[in-house]
């Protein structure tokens, strides 16, 4: 009888002490640790190295440059100086260049979510004639490299009088980010509880307001995190502004990458227009930081 009944309190016991951590938790507590904590600080260190170095070597002097490397300038902070930046923002092709850039960048970001929302809400939840079969055309194009399209999406473009044009750019950046931005949209507004849809039709609320109010709010971390991955695309991108801008629409990446292989050794152009076409992705990244990592973590937790 004594047995019977110290055995569920044993039970009970047993129950009520926390799990045993597992390999990740304990990874992640001696990550706590000072040697942790100082290696972890080396290796960012030499991560920012390079861009620590494309800053220096932008305020350099091009005789200095050429004459010695850029870890020198550090003992000698007083030969630095905003000459180099004053001479690249004076001429008006490289600020031509940074607002074609821009120019590119925003509207192929923004008419990407707008379209990938609408059609992955519709993709999710709204019921249409071949839906499905719609759908796996636009898994399949997520396989297609950007370098097959490049000849006919030319000839398309010349044939419409958008070749060599901004608006031709963005049309193409769109086509190609559409695939991907609408499957990642499509699996994020299929997390939305379907009572909440139906509660809000029985309110009396349409498609249109349910997207609106209730599917789009749900969905920020998302839409900010596709956002934050279309804007570095498109601002990085090289080859399809290569193939597609004109000379008057090139944007940043052309236009250093003609001053390269024009000028190989001419630091004092090339150092600061790269460095002044890293800040703004840079950031725009810690702007959006917070949803990124909500996004980053979307449907991880339930």
């Amino acid at each position: 009888m004594t047995e019977l009944l110290t055995r569920p309190a044993s039970d009970s016991a047993a129950a009520a002490r926390p799990p045993r951590p597992g390999l990740a938790a304990r990874l992640a507590a001696r990550t706590r640790s000072g040697a942790v904590q100082a290696v972890l600080l080396i290796a960012a260190a030499l991560w920012l190295m390079p861009t620590v170095g494309l800053l220096v070597t932008s305020l350099r002097p091009k005789e200095d440059s050429a004459a010695s490397g850029w870890w020198t300038a550090l003992a000698r902070p007083a030969t630095l100086t905003l000459d180099n930046y004053t001479a690249l923002l004076g001429g008006g092709e490289v600020l031509g260049a940074f607002w074609n850039t821009v120019l590119i960048s925003v509207p192929a970001t923004a008419l990407t979510v707008a379209l990938a929302a609408l059609a992955g809400y519709a993709f999710a939840w709204l019921d249409f004639p071949g839906r499905d079969w719609l759908f796996l055309v636009v898994v399949c194009l997520l396989v297609v490299p950007v370098q097959i399209g490049l000849i006919p999406v030319a000839r398309l473009l010349g044939a419409v009088g958008l070749f060599g044009t901004v608006p031709g750019v963005v049309l193409f950046h769109v086509a190609y980010g559409l695939p991907f931005a609408v499957f990642l949209l499509r699996n994020q507004f299929l997390e939305i509880p379907q009572e909440l849809l139906e509660a809000a039709r029985i309110d009396g609320c349409g498609e249109w307001t349910i997207f609106r109010r209730l599917a789009l709010p749900l969905a920020v971390p998302a839409l900010a995190s596709l956002a934050i991955f279309q804007f570095l695309w498109v601002w990085n991108d090289m080859l399809v502004a290569l193939v597609f801008a004109g000379s008057g629409s090139q944007p940043l990446t052309v236009l250093l990458q003609s001053q390269m292989r024009q000028f190989g050794s001419n630091l004092d152009v090339l150092a600061p227009g790269a460095f002044l076409s890293l800040l703004v992705p840079v950031a725009v990244f810690f702007s959006c930081q917070r949803y990124f990592v909500q996004g980053a973590m979307a449907g991880s937790v339930k």
